[in-house]
């Protein structure tokens, strides 16, 4: 399917795809397109739907520190690639 934005920039999307996939999206730029991902109506009850109890009884500030904890080494981790990508290019 093909879409064409209008003089003022905005897509047309058929009320099938709207009905399918809601109104809202979120917009995900790469260096050579772009991406709609759908917002759920309540994004809250879509996730407790896809992991369902998996987190019955965690914390939310437990919740926060092991998301902080895994940024920080996903940081860590990106920053030792850069490193090594680096190096392997000076070689």
């Amino acid at each position: 399917m093909s879409v064409e934005t209008d003089s003022h920039g905005r897509l047309y999307l058929s009320a099938t795809l709207r009905r399918k996939y809601g109104e809202k999206f979120h917009v995900v730029e790469y260096e050579d397109r772009i991406e709609l991902i759908p917002i759920d109506e309540d994004p809250l009850q879509a996730v407790r739907d896809e992991i369902g109890d998996a987190l019955e009884g965690t914390s939310r500030e437990e919740l926060r520190e092991e998301a902080l904890q895994r940024a920080k080494q996903e940081v860590e981790d990106d920053i030792e690639r850069a490193k090594r990508e680096a190096e392997d290019t000076a070689e």
